[in-house]
């Protein structure tokens, strides 16, 4: 059959396609971020279960090229072209003038399904009334298809190694998230990367390669296939898809080596992203080791004083008067622990930070909950564990919850959300809005407010700028409020104006991103400084995450610690807290010292409170990680169990409360009572969150 011999398109694009992922995986295998070492059996797991994987997947994946082949005939001109050109001209017209299914869903896919209407009508066209130039026409019309598909295997490589530059990982829901924010992210990648000659190499690669595959391919094009090899063809193509899609999930299960890796390397990319796609939410009872939820919520009694039944509903009390002070809490984007002095880094790149800590209550061993920004917003504004999946910020059910601005609010707080981007990204303004927040990003800027801005938004100086302007109105009507301001500058591609500090931005390096991060908080505190609502206000400063999260582990926890500080000269006396505690336990902490009585829903807590037990949540979309009495224990999909023993790696220099690297010792033997302690926490907050009892 033409269809699977050395001259078929489809066997020269599958040798395409799996040279590709070979080439692929020794570069990210050789890749500075993949820190680890592989032994043989694990080299011939990422190489023959990689190279079976991307077999069965291009069978799937190359439907479409199927499609296109199948059609390829000269028999649908000869006797049944004028009906099929009638047929696409009353199409096109169609399209064009009358209402469609297309105009319902919007945007620029009318344009896009009538151009491409249009261009199968003409091509067709040429090909039925020019039958002595059909072959050169063919020809033509084959090498665009075929550098299409070319070009489709080419920018995924492509795509995968700067996914992975970016995270360590293949990709996971991040990539979706991308697919959804298409503008923001398109425009990241302009500004980050040399896309001009990059594109140019790409096409002129891509050019070569289908060259030489339409060259291999002139014998299926001058001798198509007749319907009965098509029918053949077909035939053993439908039984290799359904091959396929039964090996592809049995190899996946075979991703199961301690190094994640080994995993990531042995795995698909495109799979990897549809199983991201696919698997956005997770139902926590479903996929999760769980207990009976009477014996899960008494475990949770034991952890949170004062609830009951199946609720964490309790009452707050102060021993002194409530203080309504003013509170800004600024979170800044990706700021990793190891960017500032006192975690050891040599480059001075934090002078300010460093010198506001000195000067703050700061909580150094304090994590991250996640790895995304929405991570550390849920955390922060929600304080509850991370949910499966995906944040209860981007779920549509995410209204109307128990939060930070709920309480400011109940104490008679103006309460707003500032965000230098577009709000609609990470759908943080349908979450804050949602949840009673006035949200100021870019879109509420005057042309005059912006003196600098990239694809992500507006320099931190200019939302710094704007929030003093909106905080001095709130002055004026005599209340006190609650602004939470998220950063923006500290992002790929790490530009900013020029003439701040001595990095330029043209540089587009992490070091000068974390720098001008931290000349534009000097600013706003040299400007806040001078307003007269100042001593009466408190600052809380933490990172979202940290500026990377991949590791050897499925959760490192060096990338997951993470500065936080709260200052107030004059009520905050200056410290270094140690005792472990979680992004979830910032805000419940700041109640605490603002005298506030409140009925609570939050998981997080007071860590100044006796009954306060030390412990931090850590997560990626699917592993969900709680780290107490030096052992982290980690409840994954599958029903899988983990746990490790954290063994501290000293770093030379460094204080032993500002050490932060840990080795991670896979223990033999589970602690029963830490696994059920952490699946109590998870799986009850899943339970609350399902049956809309954490509402405000």
């Amino acid at each position: 059959m033409n269809y699977f011999k050395k001259y078929s398109p489809f066997i020269n694009l599958l040798f395409l396609f799996i040279i590709v992922n070979v080439i692929l995986r020794i570069i990210l295998l050789f890749h500075p971020i993949t820190q680890s070492s592989f032994g043989p059996l694990e080299i011939t797991k990422i190489f023959v279960l990689g190279f079976i994987s991307d077999v069965f997947l291009f069978i799937i994946v190359s439907a479409f090229l199927w499609l296109y082949l199948l059609f390829l005939s000269n028999v649908k001109y000869e006797k049944y072209g004028y009906l099929i050109f009638g047929a696409l001209v009353l199409l096109l017209l169609y399209v064009s003038f009358f209402n469609t299914i297309l105009n319902e869903y919007g945007g620029s896919l009318p344009e896009i399904g009538i151009s491409f209407i249009a261009l199968k009508t003409i091509f067709f066209g040429l090909l039925l009334f020019l039958p002595k130039h059909r072959k050169a026409i063919r020809l033509v019309l084959f090498f665009i298809t075929m550098f299409i598909f070319t070009l489709v295997i080419i920018q995924n490589a492509i795509s995968e190694f700067f996914f992975w530059n970016e995270f360590g990982v293949r990709y996971n829901f991040i990539a979706v998230d991308y697919l959804v924010y298409t503008n923001t992210v398109i425009g990241n990648i302009m500004e980050s990367y040399p896309v001009v000659p990059l594109f140019a190499s790409v096409g002129l690669v891509t050019a070569l390669l289908t060259y030489f595959i339409v060259k291999r391919a002139q014998p299926f094009l001058n001798h198509l296939p007749s319907f009965k090899e098509k029918v053949k063809g077909l035939g053993v193509y439908v039984v290799l898809v359904i091959l396929s899609l039964t090996a592809i999930p049995l190899l996946a299960k075979q991703e199961n080596s301690p190094n994640v890796y080994t995993n990531e390397l042995q795995a698909n990319g495109m799979f990897k992203f549809y199983t991201a796609f696919m698997n956005n939410e997770l139902e926590f009872d479903k996929f999760y080791k769980t207990m009976p939820k009477a014996e899960a919520f008494a475990l949770l009694q034991k952890q949170i004083q004062g609830i009951n039944r199946e609720s964490s509903l309790r009452t707050i009390k102060a021993d002194s008067t409530e203080l309504h002070k003013n509170v800004v809490l600024i979170t800044v984007e990706s700021l990793s622990e190891d960017f500032m002095t006192e975690y050891g880094n040599k480059k001075h790149i934090t002078p300010f930070l460093d010198s506001l800590a000195d000067k703050s209550l700061q909580f150094t061993n304090l994590y991250a909950v996640g790895n995304r920004t929405v991570r550390g917003l849920e955390a922060v504004t929600l304080c509850l564990p991370p949910s499966a999946a995906e944040s209860v910020v981007k779920r549509t059910d995410n209204k109307n919850k128990f939060s930070t601005g709920s309480v400011f609010k109940q104490k008679g707080y103006a309460v707003k959300y500032m965000y230098g981007g577009d709000a609609f990204f990470d759908n943080m303004g349908d979450f804050f809005g949602g949840n009673g927040y006035d949200v100021i990003d870019k879109k509420t800027f005057q042309p005059n407010e912006i003196t600098f801005a990239n694809i992500w938004g507006v320099c931190d100086e200019d939302m710094y700028h704007k929030a003093i302007k909106e905080m001095n109105n709130e002055a004026k009507a005599n209340k006190p409020f609650f602004n939470h301001i998220m950063t923006v500058s500290n992002h790929r591609p790490f530009t900013y104006p020029e003439g701040k500090i001595d990095i330029s931005g043209m540089a587009k390096s992490r070091d000068g991103g974390v720098k001008y991060t931290d000349y534009a908080l000097k600013q706003f505190f040299t400007m806040a400084q001078k307003q007269p609502w100042f001593k009466n206000t408190v600052f809380v400063i933490l990172a979202d995450h940290c500026a990377s999260s991949s590791g050897k582990t499925e959760l490192p926890l060096d990338k997951y610690r993470i500065p936080a500080m709260i200052y107030a000269p004059g009520f905050i006396q200056p410290e270094h807290v140690n005792t472990l505690m979680s992004q979830i336990d910032i805000m419940p902490t700041l109640f605490g010292l603002l005298h506030f009585n409140y009925n609570s829903k939050f998981y997080g807590q007071d860590i100044f409170k006796p009954t306060y037990q030390p412990r931090a949540f850590v997560a990626t979309y699917q592993d969900l990680g709680m780290i107490k009495n030096n052992v982290l224990t980690i409840i994954s999909p599958v029903k899988k169990v983990k746990q490790f023993q954290l063994i501290s790696k000293a770093k030379p220099n460094v204080k032993e409360e500002f050490q932060s690297q840990y080795d991670e010792i896979p223990m033999l033997h589970l602690r029963e009572d830490l696994v059920k302690e952490t699946i109590a926490y998870y799986q009850t907050s899943a339970f609350l969150l399902k049956n809309k009892q954490l509402q405000k």
